[in-house]
Order: C-alpha cells, then structure tokens, then sequence
C-alpha cells in the first residue's frame, strides 16, 4: 500500500494526534439539516468525547452549523457548507467566522436552491468559485473521483467535458481521503493534489453518527484561522479508512427518504446535468466512435 508521508490510510486515534500537537478535525459531516438523521447535539457530543473538530457540510444549507454555534461547545467548530454545483462538482466551502458563512449563503445561495434542497443548485462551479472570491474562504473539491456513476466530481466532469480544466488552479484543496470512497478514488485524488499543487483534506462525508471521526484532517493550530491557513500552505496530514462496503449501503438506504420526496426535481437537475453531453454526442454522432 503506497502511503503518502502526509496521507495515512489508517484509524484515527486522536489522542495520538494530539500527542504530536496537532488538531484532528473531520472536514465533512452531515446533519439533519441537509439529508442525515444526526442531530447536531449528538455530533458535537461525540466530537467532544473523541476530541476532535468537526466542519458541518450540509448541502447547500448552513442550519447545522447555525445550532452548533449556539451550543457553545469546546469543540472546534469550522463553519463550512457543501455547494452542489449545477455541473456535477460538490464543492467544500470553510469559512473562518460563521458569520463569513452566513454572508456567503444569503448572498449566493439562498436564491439559487432548487426546489430538491439537496441536490444541484443553478450555479456552475465557476459560478460558485466567482462567487466566493469576495470572502475568506478555503475551496476545496469533495470527493474529486467523482461517486459511483454520477458526474460528482472535478476529475471526472473535465475528463466528461462538462468542467474546464482550469477549475483546479481556482482551488486550495482537493479531499485525498473521503470515507465514502472508494481507496483508489482517493489514491486518484492524491495524485491530482499533488500533480496540480494543491492542499489536501480529508473528512469521512458521513450521515450517520457512528461515522464521524473515521478520517481526519490534523493540522498545528488553535483557531479555525490558523487550521485554515494551514490547509492552504499544504500543511495538513490527512488520516483515515474508508467505510466498508456494507455500511456504505446501510448510509445509503439511511439516505435514501431524505431525497424521496424531491425525485422529480433530483431527476430533472441530473437531466440538465447530462444535457450538455448528449448535445454534443447529437450534433456529432461519430465522435463517440473512436
């Protein structure tokens, strides 16, 4: 197993990490505000008792960490929000204040929500990266291989045509360790960090308590703005596992009812998502026969 010095495919042991002096945080977790069963109370009940921070990433929704900021935990908390991109990349904004976040939100993404919350909203990525260059914030691309079959990620939208290459140098980080991967999608996306110099994260992507804390970003800091200036001078050291198989299908039946209720509008957002594709494969029938 090829291990990065800075990317360790391993369990996470916290007080290990502290040990070194570094803060272990799960990057990407989800909660009832978005398409999860874990409230908010629980995931910070159990981030305490781990001893690690953790980011809440609902999709393009910022209630979860709005609850958690008035918990007034001990746990680092860094405010950030997953934006699914109306050309297939989820991207993973944190701020350094929840009220940076909360600016961003009101200002761009509000109104841009389709009517399935969760899924597409009507910006591009080049939109959402547009739009998040009058603010604080670290960009950073989930999962860049991409999930199962979707265009969920910047690899495989370049690799399709419907992203331009050029998205990569608009970012500070790829996550290299997304535990809803496979371990060869984030061994692909570690090359892409390092073959296009960019930070690295890592965050478990998990919907069900039990899952947070399975990877962990560990940087030297003691506030959300040391923690984010370290991911963007690529000083982060990413540790943890994949789920396995069959809890992944466990997560997906968990799932699964949150996105029921909004099929037809997922369906049309995916339809518009492959239109560009099938156009191009319309006008020019040949070229897919190479």
């Amino acid at each position: 197993m090829h291990h990065h010095k800075d990317i360790i495919f391993e369990k996470p042991v916290p007080e290990e990490i502290r040990r070194l002096g570094l803060l272990p945080a799960d990057l990407h977790f989800h909660t009832r505000y978005s398409d999860s069963i874990t409230r908010v109370r629980d995931a910070l009940k159990l981030a305490a008792r781990q001893g690690i921070g953790i980011a809440i990433t609902d999709h393009n929704a910022i209630g979860g960490v709005l609850e958690a900021d008035r918990w007034k935990t001990r746990v680092p908390l860094i405010p950030g929000i997953e934006v699914s991109a109306n050309d297939g990349p989820h991207i993973l904004l944190y701020f350094p204040a929840v009220s940076d976040l909360i600016a961003f939100y009101k200002n761009h993404i509000e109104k841009n929500r389709r009517a399935a919350p969760y899924t597409a909203i009507h910006l591009d990525t080049t939109d959402i990266l547009d739009a998040s260059e009058g603010y604080p914030c670290v960009r950073v691309e989930a999962h860049p291989c991409g999930y199962a079959f979707l265009n969920r990620g910047v690899h495989r939208c370049v690799a399709r045509d419907c992203t331009r290459g050029e998205i990569f140098s608009r970012l500070d980080a790829l996550e290299v360790i997304c535990g809803g991967m496979a371990r060869s999608h984030n061994q692909k996306a570690t090359e892409l960090a390092t073959a296009h110099g960019l930070g690295r994260t890592g965050g478990t992507d998990g919907h069900l308590l039990h899952e947070l804390g399975g990877v962990v970003t560990c940087a030297e800091a003691d506030t959300v703005e040391e923690f984010l200036e370290a991911i963007r001078r690529r000083e982060t050291v990413i540790i943890g596992r994949e789920r396995p198989f069959i809890e992944k299908a466990v997560m997906g039946t968990a799932v699964l009812p949150h996105h029921i209720p909004y099929a037809v509008p997922i369906l049309q957002a995916r339809w518009e998502q492959s239109l560009p594709g099938i156009r191009k494969r319309v006008k020019n029938p040949l070229s897919t026969k190479r």
